[in-house]
């Protein structure tokens, strides 16, 4: 069997499994056969000799692909909603019963909630909760830490139960906390630093980031402290693909955009993004004060 015959049996071996994971991050039929059908086409133009796991690598091409129309169309303020059709999507697993709870789940007020969601929260959520992705892998498909992803995914999905009661108070708790974080920095008060971060916080920034900073990823309070001691003196509070953050200025262009991960009332995980093709994907908003 040749090459191009083996990957088409592939693909189309795959294609139900990533047919449901597209519909269910878009919420969209015609939406998710673009991307399926966008899948197919980056694997014809990729060389796939050295793909262990082909399902797996073209999952993860599917959710970048949808992870990009769902911010795309966050900042046409679109939202298609199409009712479901369950006759065409199938559960990865072929388990009936789990299939039987898919269709269930995937109902119209299903959609509804995902819609209200941040594009990396829906696409996590589906991920993981839907298609049982670890969350290592999930992170790196939307460029968060696995903290981070797991972060989104849990909110998404109290959400999704109808268990996510005081939004409103926890956000403020959560910027009151960003904005501590922000003023210490500016100010180099490392004492104030410490006071608002996890013992174990991660620091990870993208490969550009890196270049602005002092390196690689960071862990631990006084690290990360030391790090941001006298600086974002440019930053400003904002919303980073629903969570709070940062965004960072440079002679009048953003720069760096910064995601927070907040819980318990301290800092778990920061996560900095400077790549120019990932800044015009990311979902931020700043917020006024």
């Amino acid at each position: 069997m040749d090459e191009e015959k083996w990957l088409a049996d592939e693909f189309e071996a795959n294609r139900a499994h990533l047919k449901a994971a597209a519909y269910r991050m878009l919420g969209s039929r015609s939406e998710a056969d673009d991307a399926v059908q966008e899948a197919w086409l980056r694997l014809n133009r990729t060389d796939a000799t050295g793909v262990c796991n082909l399902g797996g690598w073209l999952t993860t091409v599917v959710a970048r692909i949808c992870l990009d129309m769902l911010r795309a169309r966050k900042t046409r303020r679109e939202e298609p909603l199409e009712l479901p059709v369950h006759g065409g999507i199938t559960d990865p697993a072929k388990d009936p019963e789990r299939e039987a709870a898919f269709a269930d789940s995937v109902g119209l007020a299903l959609l509804v909630v995902l819609q209200t969601l941040a594009p990396a929260e829906r696409v996590a959520f589906v991920l993981h909760d839907m298609f049982d992705l670890p969350f290592d892998e999930i992170a790196a498909i939307i460029g968060r830490s696995s903290v981070a992803t797991r972060q989104l995914a849990s909110r998404a999905r109290r959400r999704v139960q109808g268990t996510d009661e005081t939004p409103d108070v926890d956000f403020e708790r959560k910027r009151m906390i960003a904005e501590a974080f922000l003023a210490a920095s500016r100010r180099g008060d490392l004492e104030a630093l410490v006071a608002v971060l996890a013992p174990d916080v991660v620091f990870r920034p993208d490969a550009t980031a890196a270049q602005f900073g002092r390196g690689g990823e960071l862990r631990g309070a006084h690290e990360v402290a030391e790090l941001f001691k006298g600086r974002a003196q440019t930053a400003v509070t904002a919303l980073v693909d629903g969570e709070l953050g940062y965004i960072v200025r440079v002679a009048g262009e953003i720069r760096v955009v910064v995601a927070l991960t907040i819980a318990d009332g301290k800092i778990l995980a920061i996560d900095a993004f400077a790549d120019p093709d990932h800044l015009a994907r990311v979902d931020y908003s700043v917020l006024s004060h």
